[in-house]
């Protein structure tokens, strides 16, 4: 299968939750994250071809960051079966520039991260 990301995807190494902005539901917690999308697991994961406002929240805040407001649309989803938790993954449709800034500032810390280990 061939790639088709045009971004690194940067692992987490630490919780970030997902939550829809009108409802506060949560959608699950990150896998990845690039400056285009991300992955994220959970146990009720959005349906494929849904469009959510989303706020990604570190837990705890990370370097200053409290939350990265985005719109996304999903891309694929995958329910977990059995008590498993599914995955879902999204396209990143709409963001201001300030919370660009801080998905970019974010991504930093993370590559950082994945430097000094």
């Amino acid at each position: 299968m061939s790639e088709r990301r045009q971004h690194d995807r940067h692992q987490t190494g630490l919780t970030v939750e997902v939550f829809d902005r009108h409802s506060g539901r949560s959608l699950g917690r990150l896998a990845d994250l690039s400056s285009e999308g991300f992955m994220l697991c959970g146990v009720d994961v959005p349906n494929v071809d849904s469009v959510w406002a989303c706020r990604l929240v570190p837990q705890p805040p990370l370097d200053g960051i409290g939350e990265i407001q985005l719109g996304a649309d999903c891309l694929w989803s995958r329910g977990g079966s059995d008590g498993q938790l599914g995955w879902a993954g999204f396209h990143i449709i709409d963001i201001a520039e300030d919370q660009a800034e801080v998905l970019e500032r974010l991504l930093s810390l993370l590559a950082e991260a994945r430097e000094n280990r």
